[in-house]
């Protein structure tokens, strides 16, 4: 497949990639449609692009752009430095993250897109001046600036973490910044690509462009992301939003180098003991995720596409029907056109499809479903709306200041500037409407965007200043959630925005984007690059990252077993949301009795777990830490195991090993440090290499010993959940004498969590002589509890803790021999409770 396609010259290709974006199937006999239609002149250019691509730099006869340091200034955590050729300003933003900022002279910078807005933590540093050097310090992280020339250096805790080799330079008219490497450190990120965890040795282009129909191996994707994290612990993230590129030791094996034509000369270095702790600074000072709404956690419908009212009321009445799970319905483009093309930027309801769209969103919101909306950035010069958006200065223009048009797969179309003030609120409006008619959340499709003209112009309004669309393209679908979640905000504050967005930029997770994977093939190839994908978007704060459920792009027949092994790992995965061209319908309650029935018992295991999901997604929003986790969170060990995507954590908690092959009866695994429990059998395992059984009812799950895991009653969906009415499983062991969980709660729609309207129950295990005491109380004690909670305690592997005892009092119990389980009831009132298991 095309990996990269460069704009200039060469719209043709990219106007065909486009094509096969939305509602095409692939012919069966083409193994790349866009090569096959492309003309000899457009596969030279493409084909010289991929060149650049993976070709090493040459030997890099580069200048050093900041020499001798002239003066300095330290006003609390800020330093700034002055040299002949411009100044560089240092920000420590957290105690252990510094931003780092180099303006030539007489240069006007872009804005800085990657640090939150609302970073306002004042650090105290102190400032060491020495015959050859700066040293700037918090405390636990130094900064060490050589004079002459001017080099950086950065240590955690006395040990030297990263450094600039050459640090800001020029090359003919490309800018950027080299570090040194260390032979054996690890590089994690630079976005959505399918190339392994460890992206050293990669040239990876800084372009967000559509992948469609990729499978196991991607170069460039919908997400890319300007940075690294490294296994020696730190986060490089560059803030620059041009077309770029990050040579991770591809060109010299010891050296980091990012370069670009243009866009800001500044990057984040956030460093640390441990990976948790890493994301928690990164976040930090890029942002924090917001708390989704409750329901975004449960189960959704969606298709390419629903394509009217009545098919969209049929089908939840089928989910009714077979009581499955649903909490949302998310409409395609057929809403605002009955067609693929002619009708992208209507963004009104086709009223001869859709004739109550209104009164359908209140009848689903009567039953506790969502609707979500589709929009795309590209306004047809033939639809209702092109008139009116450039007659309001709302598109990107050309430089004699006319909107910008062009073709493409849906018509000929002009692009919404979401940078400009003009653009932001004449697009908003068509959005404050959808909030009127009651929807829940929007869909923000074709963001990177997918085409964008190199002459398009975009008025910054922040700055005044005006951008090339290279400048600003890897920042489209960044500020255009920015637009969206401050709209949201603002027209309706109480209620937490749902953004789903296709592309972003670091620091996107602040403004509320839920991305997904893109337009995934159906192949196994495809369901196993998944996991790889997820964990490199959370490990850099996109943690919300997931894919289309039982993949996108049409297959020639229905792969069953594909199918219902994809749904089961979604099951884990940050959002349950099956999506595809709807040749074969996504929703599993068309693919008969076995499939409905597999892939409902999977969605009763989602919301069983919906409090351990929703505790974990609020440990992700106050300390930045994914949903989905790679397992060295655990076991660091650089060893053959450390880059593992055969499995990760879900939460803190749970091991999952998805299936990626088609009939499989088993599969070996090695497990990390610990002692790990089967989640549906209770069969115990230990660290190393273990044959594990296989089932189709079923993925391998397991629990870390001395978990301690709230379970809800099944629901249909997150409508009839209170929270007052839970499980709570405890897998004892002796490997893991102290243990414990923090459930969150609070209403799961309002942002009044933001006003401190939560509560945070405690619930702590620990292994004393031959007892264990169990204790539950509320970490604010302030915080009073509305009703009292009904709470079934379930104690696994109990086989020595077959009686409960609260004080010296015995409590009604029951021991099950054949499963090993300890089961009691109590009632929290809101006062801590004491119990204790003994033999």
């Amino acid at each position: 497949m095309i990996r990269k396609i460069n704009m200039t010259g060469l719209l043709l290709a990219i106007y065909l990639v486009s094509g096969f974006s939305k509602g095409q199937t692939l012919p069966s006999n083409l193994n790349n449609p866009v090569e096959n239609m492309m003309t000899a002149s457009d596969k030279a250019v493409v084909d010289k692009e991929q060149q650049l691509i993976k070709a090493p730099l040459k030997s890099p006869a580069v200048r050093s752009g900041f020499t001798q340091l002239v003066d300095y200034q330290h006003h609390d955590n800020k330093l700034m430095l002055t040299t002949e050729q411009g100044t560089i300003s240092l920000e420590f933003v957290t105690e252990n993250s510094v931003y780092v900022n180099y303006v030539l002279n007489d240069a006007q910078p872009l804005p800085s897109y990657l640090l939150d807005e609302k970073h306002n933590k004042k650090i105290v540093t102190t400032l060491e001046n020495k015959e050859k050097s700066l040293t700037l310090t918090s405390g636990s992280a130094t900064v060490v600036i050589d004079k002459s020339p001017v080099r950086l250096s950065f240590f955690h805790q006395n040990k030297l973490m990263l450094a600039e080799e050459l640090g800001y330079f020029e090359q003919d008219t490309t800018q950027g910044f080299r570090f040194k490497l260390r032979p054996e450190e690890k590089l994690f990120g630079g976005g959505q690509r399918v190339l392994g965890m460890d992206r050293r040795g990669h040239r990876l282009p800084l372009y967000n462009q559509a992948h469609y129909g990729y499978q196991d191996h991607s170069e460039q994707m919908y997400f890319g992301l300007p940075g690294v994290m490294s296994s020696d612990k730190y986060i490089l993230m560059f803030d620059n939003s041009a077309k770029a590129y990050l040579d991770l030791g591809a060109s010299q094996s010891d050296i980091l180098q990012f370069d670009s034509q243009a866009g800001r000369s500044a990057y984040l270095v956030a460093m640390s003991d441990s990976y948790q702790s890493l994301i928690n600074h990164y976040t930090h000072a890029t942002g924090k995720q917001p708390m989704p709404p409750i329901w975004a956690l449960g189960s959704m419908a969606s298709r390419f596409g629903y394509r009217s009212e009545a098919q969209a009321r049929e089908v939840v009445a089928e989910y009714q029907r077979q009581q499955m799970p649903l909490d949302a319905i998310i409409f395609d483009l057929f809403w605002f056109g009955a067609d693929v093309k002619g009708h992208m930027g209507n963004l009104d309801w086709d009223r001869t499809t859709f004739p109550t769209g209104e009164k359908m969103i209140e009848d689903f919101k009567a039953i506790g479903i969502n609707t979500i909306l589709i929009s795309e950035p590209f306004i047809l010069t033939t639809s209702k709306n092109w008139q009116s958006g450039a007659e309001n200065q709302a598109f990107a223009i050309d430089k004699a200041g006319k909107p910008v048009t062009f073709d493409f797969y849906f018509g000929n179309t002009s692009l919404v500037d979401v940078f400009s003030k003009n653009g932001q609120s004449w697009f908003w409006s068509f959005y404050q409407k959808q909030l009127d008619w009651g929807v829940a959340g929007f869909w923000g499709d074709l963001g990177e965007p997918e085409v964008h003209p190199q002459h398009a112009i975009h008025q910054l309004s922040e700055t005044g200043q005006h951008a090339y669309a290279d400048e600003v393209h890897n920042v489209y679908g960044h500020q255009w959630a920015k637009t969206l979640f401050t709209g949201f905000r603002e027209a309706s504050p109480q209620q937490r925005p749902f953004i789903m967005m296709r592309s972003g930029f670091a620091g996107s997770q602040r403004y509320g984007m839920i991305p997904w994977t893109g337009d995934v093939s159906k192949t196994w190839q495809a369901l196993s690059a998944q996991v790889e994908l997820s964990l490199q978007m959370g490990l850099l704060g996109l943690g919300y990252t997931h894919s289309d459920l039982g993949g996108f792009v049409e297959s020639e027949k229905f792969d069953e077993e594909l199918y219902v092994r994809w749904l089961q790992f979604g099951a884990f995965q940050p959002v349950f949301r099956p999506h595809s061209q709807d040749a074969t319908l996504p929703e599993p309650v068309f693919h008969g009795e076995e499939v409905s029935q597999l892939i409902k018992t999977a969605l009763s295991w989602r919301y069983q777990l919906l409090p351990y999901n929703y505790s974990i997604a609020y440990q992700n929003h106050t300390q930045g830490t994914p949903l989905m986790r790679p397992r060295f969170f655990i076991d660091d060990a650089n060893d053959d195991n450390f880059l593992d995507t055969d499995a990760y954590l879900w939460g803190p908690n749970l091991l999952v090993v998805p299936v990626t092959e088609p009939g499989i009866k088993q599969l070996e695994y090695t497990f990390p440090k610990g002692v790990w429990f089967d989640y549906w059998q209770d069969r115990k395992y230990s660290a190393g290499k273990q044959v594990l059984p296989v089932n189709k009812e079923t993925i391998p799950v397991f629990v870390k010993a001395g978990a301690i895991i709230p379970h809800a009653p099944n629901m249909l969906n997150t409508q009839a959940y209170t929270g007052n009415e839970l499980v709570i499983h405890y897998w004892f062991d002796a490997s893991a004498p102290q243990s414990s969980f923090q459930l969150y709660q609070d209403d799961g729609l309002s942002t009044q969590y933001l006003q401190g309207d939560f509560k945070q129950i405690n619930f702590t295990a620990a292994l004393n002589q031959e007892q264990v005491n169990f204790d539950i109380n509320i970490e604010n004690g302030e915080v009073k509890l509305k009703e009292n909670k009904q709470l079934k305690i379930v104690v696994h592997n109990a086989s020595h803790l077959e009686n409960a005892y609260q004080g010296k009092k015995q409590l009604t119990s029951v021991y099950d021999s054949k499963l090993n389980t300890l089961t009691l009831d109590v009632t929290f009132t809101g006062t801590d409770i004491g119990l204790t298991f003994k033999p």
